[in-house]
């Protein structure tokens, strides 16, 4: 158990039986009244994003998670395989778990994994990951940064707009979070 005042971003909550991540918070204390924390939480299993305001003080049930640092090593069908870095045990992941993370893993990434009571909940990815371009239009002459943007797919599939000026074999920086390009890759 912990109270409304110990919530932290990434912190998993036990309510109504269901979990939930908070994915923002803010403690607010009106000039009236008693303070109140406005939280902004997604539901671990289905994804979908909620804002809910707990009066402050108030006990919450927090859930126990378990992150560890895995590798992706394969997908498997349906299936991604990845491998704990400290027992080497393969634990089999659904595609539904993975989710949009999908897109930006590359067999051998370090990722984290999350799980509850044995249930893996996510996938954690890195801020952002080095990917090659596989295949894009050809820059014309005179592109330049701020001209515009162009699709470009990446080596896992996964398609961005990136600026006119990055060719096919380009190294290119992606966030995962938005799945935006960032900037060439310094190598």
């Amino acid at each position: 158990m912990a109270t409304t005042n110990d919530l932290k971003n990434g912190m998993v909550l036990n309510i109504d039986g269901q979990l939930w991540q908070v994915v923002e918070f803010q403690h607010v204390k009106p000039g009236k009244g008693p303070a109140f924390v406005r939280s902004k939480i997604k539901n671990v299993l289905s994804g979908k994003t909620i804002e809910r305001t707990f009066n402050a003080g108030v006990k919450i049930e927090t859930a126990t998670v378990d992150r560890r640092d895995m590798q992706y090593l394969y997908n498997d069908g349906t299936d991604f395989i990845f491998m704990d870095l400290d027992t080497y045990d393969q634990i089999p992941v659904s595609s539904e778990v993975v989710g949009d993370a999908a897109n930006f893993m590359l067999e051998g990434q370090q990722v984290i994994v999350a799980s509850n009571e044995g249930t893996v909940l996510f996938v954690e990815l890195p801020a952002s990951v080095v990917l090659t371009v596989t295949y894009t239009e050809p820059g014309l002459q005179g592109d330049r940064s701020s001209a515009g943007t162009k699709p470009a797919t990446m080596e896992t599939g996964v398609e961005v707009q990136v600026p006119l000026f990055i060719n096919e074999g380009d190294k290119l920086k992606i966030d995962t979070r938005t799945g935006a390009y960032v900037s060439r890759a310094t190598d």
